[in-house]
């Protein structure tokens, strides 16, 4: 209760398939095809628009002005100079002057053709007369052929390289060629073995499951022994448990021990906003596995693309999700039959797929996968700890009992905090006390440094010690672990109890005893200070939690009788009148339970005022101090 306030690597390809595969030979395939007739057409059109345009933007701006002109400027003397081929003339006046045949618009630069009737001699001395400068170079140099021709192609050439970035790169993230992705590549996609191939040597604590999926790997390794008896390999295998459980180890260690192809996608990979691409990658996907079977594929998450359809889907009910599980529904057991590929799938929550991916012929097993017992956590802790060098005081046994609850993933956690904190400490070896220490973190959060005034320390104390005495003195009780007044996350105390075995299935009065450990705080409070502060929000929280569920879910109630009438997942299953007798049957449970805690601690006054004190002295209480504090004796 809490106060709140490995085998052969292939070479890497450039392009990858949006899953991660391992095992698979060391060919790494081809790359998507481009449509090359379409690619040069389509340079061509981008080369003519640009030349097009960039004709537009000639800095120049020599104006061609008439013959007439040129000699009415020359006769002027407002010609600085000139540059003459033939009969060509281009050339710079001394100031702007207008064009009468081009609307009067203003220029400086021009250029005009000489007539061949004309007399160039009399021209000649006309120019000599006015100054006019005659050079043998053009006044407005071009940059040359060869030079506009490569700044005509540069933009072209940056745009197709940008095209064949982006059509790779849309071939990486989406499994398919074309612009972006979007289409489905026919070529063979390049992919990567796994470094480090994982056995069952690598999970423990789940022997059961384990047992399960031994006679896929047997299958997989010598199918002629049961083709001969006419057994066909099954289709697929579902994992359903808890996050941390380790599904993911197992299917890979299905594939390592059978020492096929293994590929894994997330379910959410497979969905993109378009209609028909997650389609396409699952077709992509099992085209990969089919090559190189006998496979295993691997999806994670199933459910977010395998809940049941008729809800209220895109139009007409074919949305992307619905189509992508159609196209595993068909993989997996249609006309395209995957033979050889075993589809092992995950989930937490396997009541919300659909029936059809659930019937045999595509997931003929539906494997549990659930919390290890203290047995399995030993085992567990002892694959986690392999590489972990351990002090002779460590025992496995005991740290696993006192760990119920806990996943294979909480205790690789535990392991690694420990070392962080041994080695943090300098320590050659990881000892108990640093298993201790990181279990407390993982249980009770972190500690905050903070200061509370000396009444806020005291009534948290008593606070904590309510929850404590009450576990102590109720029979079937968990027993407490440790009390503190430290304040840890979000809570300003914390007290733990844990069961000395694994229990898998809780009666009536253990439940009552929950609910009057978790008042217990608010009890203390009330019996000694006659207030109810807002510490006990969380336990009030659980207490609400478990009353409900012992009326509603488990039939512990006379009056409303053996009914489901709060499921675990949806509405409520019952009418407004069922309902409120569901609340006043609950309330009803905690104001008894509520009872018992305020008597048990007024009777036991000389007990819950020890372990007071032992906690603002000490501030943390082990068990054994715990109940030292108490005057009792550990049942």
């Amino acid at each position: 209760m809490e106060r709140t306030g490995s085998p052969q690597v292939p070479k890497k390809g450039k392009v990858k398939p949006p899953w991660r595969a391992e095992g698979l030979p060391g060919t790494p395939g081809g790359r998507p095809k481009i449509n090359w007739w379409r690619f040069a057409i389509t340079l061509l059109v981008v080369y003519a628009a640009f030349f097009f345009v960039s004709s537009f933007f000639d800095s120049s701006q020599v104006e061609t002005v008439s013959y007439t002109e040129f000699t009415k400027q020359v006769n002027g003397k407002n010609v600085k100079e000139i540059y003459a081929t033939g009969l060509s003339v281009e050339g710079h006046l001394k100031s702007a002057a207008k064009d009468p045949g081009s609307g009067n618009q203003s220029y400086t630069d021009f250029r005009t053709e000489i007539p061949t009737f004309a007399n160039t001699d009399q021209l000649s001395q006309q120019l000599s007369a006015a100054g006019v400068e005659i050079k043998a170079e053009p006044l407005t140099s071009g940059r040359g052929f060869f030079l506009n021709l490569l700044l005509a192609l540069l933009p072209v050439l940056l745009l197709a390289g940008l095209w064949i970035w982006i059509m790779r790169r849309g071939a990486s993230m989406m499994g398919g060629g074309g612009l972006g992705g979007l289409g489905k590549s026919k070529a063979a996609k390049p992919v990567e073995a796994g470094q480090v191939r994982v056995t069952f040597e690598d999970v423990a604590g789940i022997d059961e499951v384990e047992n399960e999926l031994v006679e896929i790997v047997d299958y997989l390794k010598d199918p002629d022994k049961y083709r001969r008896l006419g057994a066909k390999l099954p289709k697929g295998v579902l994992l359903a448990g808890p996050p941390g459980t380790g599904k993911t180890l197992l299917a890979r260690a299905v594939a390592g021990e059978a020492k096929v192809p293994y590929f894994s996608a997330s379910a959410s990979e497979f969905i993109e906003m378009i209609v028909g691409v997650g389609a396409s990658r699952v077709r992509d996907l099992f085209e990969e596995a089919r090559k190189v079977a006998p496979s295993i594929v691997f999806i994670d998450e199933i459910d977010a693309i395998g809940r049941a359809r008729g809800g209220a889907g895109g139009i007409g009910g074919h949305d992307e999700r619905e189509q992508t599980l159609n196209q595993i529904l068909t993989e997996m057991d249609g006309f395209s039959g995957a033979e050889g590929v075993i589809v092992i799938g995950a989930t937490n929550r396997p009541e919300v797929l659909d029936p059809a991916l659930l019937r045999p012929g595509r997931f003929d097993r539906t494997v549990q996968v659930g919390l290890p017992d203290q047995a399995g956590r030993t085992a567990i802790l002892g694959v986690h700890s392999r590489g972990v060098p351990l002090d002779g005081e460590v025992s496995l046994d005991r740290l696993a009992k006192t760990t119920p609850g806990m996943t294979g993933a909480d205790l690789a956690n535990l392991v690694n905090e420990a070392a962080l904190l041994a080695a943090k400490r300098g320590k050659e070896k990881v000892g108990m006390a640093d298993f201790a220490d990181a279990l407390e973190k993982l249980q009770l959060g972190a500690a905050r440094s903070i200061v509370m005034p000396e009444d806020e320390r005291t009534r948290t104390a008593y606070h904590e010690a309510g929850h404590a005495l009450l576990g102590m003195l109720q029979p079937g009780a968990d027993p407490v672990r440790k009390i503190s007044i430290i304040p840890r996350g979000r809570a300003l105390g914390v007290t733990l109890s844990t069961p000395d075995t694994d229990r898998y299935a809780y009666d009536e009065q253990y439940l009552r005893g929950r609910i009057t450990g978790a008042l217990g705080g608010m009890a203390a409070e009330d019996v000694v200070f006659g207030v109810i502060t807002t510490g006990a929000e969380n336990d009030l929280e659980q207490v609400t939690m478990i009353a409900r569920g012992m009326v509603g879910r488990w039939g512990m109630s006379a009056r409303v009788g053996p009914l489901t009438i709060l499921p675990n997942d949806g509405q409520p299953q019952a009418s407004p009148a069922t309902l409120a007798i569901v609340d006043e049957e609950a309330r009803r449970i905690v104001d008894e339970c509520y009872e018992n805690a305020v008597r048990i601690l007024r009777d036991n006054r000389d007990k819950l005022e020890g372990i007071v004190a032992a906690l603002l002295k000490h501030e943390t209480l082990d068990e054994a101090t715990a109940y030292g504090a108490a005057g009792l004796a550990k049942s």
